[in-house]
């Protein structure tokens, strides 16, 4: 687990100056080779935006830099006083010119890429199987509100609470689901937050507009195959909006979808809500 950690970090991270990701955004317009763990975080980004139809967009990087999450959120400025950017749309994820086979990549001159939410999903997939492989038992992984499951599961599945804050987790009060394979995502906007110049902005980025996507859902949980797509598929239901639920029952993923009235939406065979004690924090994490 900790090499995965190390290696997505080393790869992916926006916030560090000797990463892969950021030696390509620096050579936007240009044409580079990247290596094989940036390629594969890459492909499962562009995975996630072709099931999406592009509501989950690694080019949005720009757009999120401009709201001020521009370095890691525990450094965030809680109430930036400077105005508001103006809002762009996103290159978008078509722009990106990739050869899978020689590993080339040309980024649009002045587009950025943002792999966080994948590449931490795909790290999930990657640490749940090497570490059941290592192990020879049955193994749950779960990186702020991305989890994947591998090996045997105990009786039952493994129970998760799934909470709508993190941050504040009521465990007696989270709904508890049992997984037994494949993974668990949820996307929300109710923790990483901030303000800017009075409007209150979170990291969930449309690709469509360059702003924060509206507020219609608070979390979104997915279920699915691999956490990449789980954790595509709970983004996308962020950005979508009220278009989520239709487009979700499509998908035919179990989801549940909380509004910040409360209301839950569940789709796709999600169980009734029940409550287990001792089981396993998931969600609101993103």
């Amino acid at each position: 687990l900790r090499a995965e950690l190390a290696a997505v970090d080393v790869t992916c991270s926006r916030f560090r100056p000797d990463s892969e990701l950021t030696r390509v955004n620096l050579a936007a317009g240009t044409t580079v080779t990247v290596g094989e763990r940036f390629a594969e975080a890459l492909e499962a980004a562009l995975r996630s935006a072709e099931l999406t139809g592009g509501a989950v967009d690694p080019t949005v990087g720009r757009a999120v830099i401009a709201l001020g999450y521009d370095r890691t959120f525990a450094s965030l400025r809680p109430d930036d006083v400077r105005p508001l950017p103006v809002f762009r749309p996103a290159p978008g994820w078509r722009s990106i010119v990739w050869n899978a086979r020689t590993r080339r990549l040309r980024l649009p001159a002045d587009t950025c890429l943002d792999l966080g939410s994948s590449a931490k999903a795909l790290a999930a997939d990657r640490a749940a199987s090497r570490a059941a492989a290592a192990a020879g038992c049955g193994v749950v992984v779960n990186l702020g509100g991305d989890l994947a499951v591998a090996g045997t599961p105990p009786d039952g599945g493994w129970r998760i609470a799934v909470a709508d804050d993190h941050a504040r987790p009521e465990p007696s009060r989270c709904p508890t689901v049992a997984v037994t394979t494949g993974a668990l995502a949820t996307s929300g906007v109710r923790v990483r937050t901030w303000r800017r110049a009075g409007r209150t902005v979170h990291h969930i980025v449309d690709p469509l507009t360059g702003e924060p996507a509206a507020p219609v859902w608070h979390t979104a949980t997915v279920a699915a195959a691999t956490c990449v797509d789980a954790n595509a598929a709970g983004t996308a239901a962020i950005v979508l909006g009220h278009a989520a639920e239709d487009w979700l029952r499509r998908t035919g993923l179990p989801a549940r979808l909380v509004a910040p009235d409360g209301r839950v939406v569940r789709l796709g065979g999600w169980p009734p809500e029940a409550r287990a004690p001792g089981a396993t924090l998931a969600g609101g994490a993103r």
